[in-house]
């Protein structure tokens, strides 16, 4: 079963609800048990990153996600669900994430008061390889952003696509092995958003060429 993690925020009706769409069958839960008996794993965000993480911690969901994770689940997650995949968010005056990737989420600090924060809207995703998450997924397709923070991947075989905003050149996608992170929302964008999570529930975690 697709296990959508419920940690009292987030967009969790829209994510399930694009999955009904491709008749994909998706559960809410916020059970560890169920994440660990999980075929697949999605972990939307919205939402700050400190309550974010205090509310996994207290629910035993930290730990169930790294344990599916590092059984090979497959696991997808969405802008906040990706950022608190890595080690450090400068949110909230600094918090530790789940250490699944290196590296860390800063905060857009625009030099051009026409670039506002947080970023609203369409930007191309520029894939760096081939990836399952991308299969026909024409290159440079636009996704609908909504975010102040931004992921910065601590090695760059991570990289799994970029994009540009407010002077800067970021992540939109990063992953290894079985995991991957998206700093936009496919739920909200469109054909080509669903054409990727329809991508993720076909992938078995290999990350073999798309």
């Amino acid at each position: 079963m697709l296990t959508i993690i419920d940690y009292r925020a987030g967009n969790l009706t829209s994510v399930q609800l694009a999955f009904a769409s491709l008749d994909i069958p998706a559960r809410i839960t916020r059970d560890s048990r169920d994440i660990l008996e999980a075929d697949r794993i999605v972990f939307p965000g919205v939402g700050t990153a400190g309550a974010a993480m205090r509310n996994i911690q207290e629910q035993g969901i930290a730990a169930a996600v790294r344990e599916a994770v590092n059984r090979g689940t497959p696991f997808l997650g969405i802008c906040l669900g990706a950022q608190i995949v890595f080690e450090l968010l400068e949110e909230d005056g600094g918090v530790q994430g789940l250490g699944l990737l290196p590296g860390t989420v800063r905060k857009f600090q625009p030099l051009d008061r026409r670039d506002k924060v947080p970023q609203i809207g369409w930007n191309a995703v520029h894939w760096s390889r081939p990836h399952p998450l991308c299969r026909n997924i024409e290159q440079d397709s636009e996704f609908y952003f909504v975010h102040s923070y931004y992921m910065q991947p601590g090695r760059p075989e991570i990289l799994l696509g970029q994009t540009d905003y407010a002077g800067i050149t970021f992540a939109a996608a990063a992953g290894q092995a079985n995991l991957a992170a998206l700093q936009f929302h496919p739920e909200k964008s469109g054909r080509i958003g669903l054409q990727l999570l329809r991508n993720f529930a076909d992938w078995d975690g290999q990350t073999g060429s798309a």
